[in-house]
């Protein structure tokens, strides 16, 4: 099945801009692969769209099925460049960094990120997945899921990161309800020893989680004495992008996640 598979890709890779049309026979002879073979794979990209075959020439092109996929990633790099400079004002306003992370099954996903001009700062890749059960990023996501999918996540276990992490089902799900009680999570080194993070969910037009947006950095500098101060920033912030993303239908929403 994965050689099927690899095969295929491999096939597809061929259809560039300079070759953007195959014959069944001059494809098999360029690939090295049986014509019959090639045929039920250019014919299985067909029925899905993602090939057409030139009624004239009898040869294959692209279908229309990525074109629509061309703009999905059009549309995923205007989202971004949206975003960023709103997350950087924030970034600038807190002077922390600014973290997007978007729900993907039980990972969360930094998808972007807006430094600090400070020396000091939490860093983070863009791409880097985590639980869902620890830090606050991923926590204010995991609260707003159906109650069989936070079952789900806690009966494969709770793993300790830190000596913060809540490994008690009860006392997490106790934490998770606060959490969509307020509509924000704050936490100190679930995730990583000695970090602060503050986030708040982002959601679809169906009102489903999807994301969540954040500011961390060490643990000194955002006391939970000072959350009250940083919040409301944090929550105008999103406000500014969760009407963004509501403009956009992103039920299919992995479309933005890095691989």
């Amino acid at each position: 099945m994965l050689k099927t598979l690899d095969n295929s890709l491999e096939l597809l890779k061929c259809f560039t801009k300079q070759n953007p049309s195959w014959g069944v026979r001059e494809l098999s002879k360029e690939i090295n692969m049986n014509h019959s073979v090639v045929y039920r794979i250019l014919a299985t990209f067909e029925s899905h769209g993602f090939l057409a075959q030139n009624p004239e020439t009898k040869k294959y092109e692209l279908g229309i099925r990525f074109l629509e996929y061309g703009h999905i990633v059009q549309e995923k790099m205007n989202l971004s460049n949206y975003i960023y400079p709103i997350m950087k004002e924030l970034s600038e306003e807190t002077e922390e960094s600014t973290f997007l992370t978007w729900l993907d099954g039980s990972e969360a996903v930094t998808v972007e990120i807006a430094e600090t001009d400070r020396r000091i700062k939490f860093a983070v890749s863009k791409g880097a997945r985590t639980i869902l059960y620890a830090g606050a990023s991923s926590k204010v996501m995991m609260a707003y899921l159906p109650e069989e999918k936070i079952a789900e996540i806690i009966d494969k276990g709770l793993q300790a990161f830190t000596s913060k992490t809540i490994l008690e089902p009860e006392k997490l799900l106790i934490d998770l309800e606060e959490i969509r009680a307020k509509g924000w999570c704050y936490s100190i080194g679930e995730y990583s020893e000695s970090i602060f993070a503050l986030a708040v969910p982002l959601f679809n037009r169906k009102q489903e989680i999807i994301a969540s947006l954040t500011i961390g950095g060490p643990e000194y500098r955002m006391p939970e004495s000072i959350v009250p101060e940083v919040l409301p920033k944090l929550q105008r912030t999103a406000e500014k992008i969760q009407g963004y993303l509501s403009q956009y239908d992103l039920e299919n929403q992995n479309h933005y996640i890095p691989r």
